[in-house]
């Protein structure tokens, strides 16, 4: 099995800081997966960020154990990315690195992204660049859904054919889109009698009564409306002829979003029961999906592509009531785990005026997505029926419950998602080695700027150009000289001491060409003392005397 070096920072596996994304849970998944199921003899990490080695040794050893030895890159050690084969870049953003692959050649290595949001303007940006930026057959973008990856083909499609028309392009190589889902660790949700007693009576749930949990964040503009939800439930409540209790578990942002969703909520079932979970935990997650008896989630967001709290209900036997939107419907099977809700939105090429406000930035993205989530509508009575007959019949419970939980077991466990990762970039290496060597180059939307700037000075330093000093410097006179306040840039990466010195030896001698200089240094450390030379020029050391005329 092929590996990657997996592009590590803390933000992006972390679901314990304060008011976790949905985004955050799934990479601190994956990568406790990747601990947990990796077919590799070592772990290769890019700290790409350059941040503190012991805080990212820290979240491995939360995530892990980390059994294997372990290889660190550091940010600028791109050509080291090779040793692994391919790079995990835990978004979708694979332009810049594409183009910073260049400098190494095209097959160093192949880049694997993946998405989560993809409706947000810079994520819009980053997908759409794909299409100029210089990937190739051996890299992808995985898409954790179906319905992810027609959304994203379909932005492709409309840049590709505005390409086409403004350039006249006969060929638009396309981008490569890989469908792999997200998954959980099915071992941690597991229903416990116990649990289900304690959260019962903490709550003031009666034993018997039916309780429908929803997961998920409290946000009527990026989440989901909860009055479909309600509405749905106070429907139910009414056909059985007794109380229905309603279990959050999530949290807002703000404090704002949350009051908001509560109000929205409450103004559709009144006559339901709500009980809010008292944090967020992963603890508290785990186990009050055992007060439950079916799960809820009504999205009608375009800000997931997957949505993981279904599956997660689903490892721990819970039937599902979700409507069928973009990644519930890879998850849920309708009428086998649980059902989903017939969902409508308006027909193509009537949200033009919500896309240029968000593009224009009149409406912020939270109020693009809620206005496209207004004019989605779920079946509501549908999703009444759906509730009643589960609420009614234990055994109707059980049977979905049991295939549920088979499900999630076989097909979106991380140990059988891994692997897929895995065949995937062994696949990918299969095309890198197979393909004709292509040469390191420059990336064109970022220039070298001494050719950019080619025109600004008088000349370039040429090989036949005379390098002498401009008096006797011993070394110790040399050093102090260069020494001098603002000489000095790390930056800049100029020949060090040691090099300054062997410069100084030779043209003691005498006066000596660029390339005659350069002759007597090492291969790969030439481009740097060339440069130095004029470094040192500019400081008074050396001399140039170069035979081009001024223009």
């Amino acid at each position: 099995m092929n590996q990657a070096a997996l592009q590590l920072n803390i933000e992006a596996y972390d679901a314990s800081i304060p008011k976790p994304m949905g985004r955050n849970s799934a990479g601190e998944g994956f990568l406790r997966g990747w601990l947990a199921h990796a077919d590799v003899e070592r772990f290769h990490f890019w700290n790409v960020q350059n941040l503190d080695r012991p805080s990212l040794e820290a979240l491995l050893d939360r995530l892990g154990p980390v059994d294997r030895p372990v290889t660190w890159i550091s940010r600028g050690e791109r050509e080291s990315l090779a040793a692994a084969g391919a790079v995990y870049i835990p978004t979708p953003e694979l332009r810049g690195e594409a183009w910073a692959r260049l400098a190494f050649g095209g097959q160093a290595y192949s880049l694997t992204g993946v998405t989560h949001t993809i409706a947000e303007t810079y994520i819009l940006e980053e997908i759409a660049g794909m299409l100029t930026a210089p990937l190739e057959p051996w890299d992808a973008l995985i898409c954790t859904s179906e319905s992810g990856r027609k959304a994203v083909e379909s932005l492709l499609a409309g840049v590709a054919a505005y390409i086409q028309e403004r350039f006249d392009a006969a060929r638009i190589p396309p981008a490569q889109l890989v469908t792999i889902p997200l998954g959980v660790h099915t071992a941690d949700f597991i229903r416990d009698p116990e649990a289900r007693a304690g959260w019962r009576e903490r709550f003031d749930i009666p034993p018997d009564a039916p309780v429908a949990l929803h997961m998920g964040r409290f946000s009527t503009e990026t989440k989901m409306h909860p009055g479909p939800m309600g509405l749905a439930l106070q429907i139910a409540a009414e056909r059985l002829g007794k109380p229905v209790y309603w279990i959050w578990f999530g949290g807002a942002r703000r404090t704002e979003d949350a009051k908001a969703f509560e109000a929205a909520a409450r103004a559709f079932c009144p006559d339901v029961e709500i009980r809010i979970a008292p944090d967020t935990t992963a603890a508290t997650r785990d186990s009050i999906l055992s007060a439950a008896d079916v799960f809820l989630s009504l999205s009608d967001n375009i800000q997931e592509t997957f949505g993981l709290t279904p599956v997660e209900a689903m490892a721990a036997g819970l039937p599902c009531v979700v409507s069928d939107w973009d990644g519930y419907r890879d998850t849920v099977r309708h009428g086998v785990d649980g059902f989903r809700i017939r969902t409508t939105a308006p027909r193509p090429g009537l949200g033009g005026d919500l896309a240029y406000a968000y593009a224009q930035r009149a409406i912020s993205y939270d109020t693009y997505a809620g206005a496209a989530a207004r004019l989605t509508s779920i079946d509501v009575y549908e999703a009444a029926e759906a509730l009643t007959a589960l609420f009614a019949d234990p055994d109707l419970r059980a049977r979905l419950g049991a295939s549920a939980q088979a499900r999630a077991r076989e097909s979106f466990d991380w140990r059988v998602v891994i692997p897929q990762y895995q065949a995937l970039w062994t696949e990918l290496a299969r095309r890198r080695s197979a393909a004709a060597r292509q040469p390191s180059m420059e990336n064109p939307y970022r220039p070298d700027p001494f050719r950019m700037f080619a025109g600004y000075p008088s000349a370039a330093l040429k090989p036949s150009d005379i390098v002498s000093l401009t008096r006797p410097f011993t070394l110790a006179t040399m050093t102090d000289h260069l020494a001098r306040p603002g000489v000095d840039d790390p930056a800049a990466r100029l020949p060090d001491a040691a090099e300054r010195a062997a410069i100084l030896s030779l043209l003691s001698v005498g006066p000596r060409t660029v390339g005659a200089l350069l002759a007597e240094t090492s291969p790969d450390r030439r481009p740097f003392i060339e440069r130095g030379l004029v470094w040192m020029a500019k400081f008074g050391v050396l001399r140039l005397n170069s035979r081009s005329t001024r223009t």
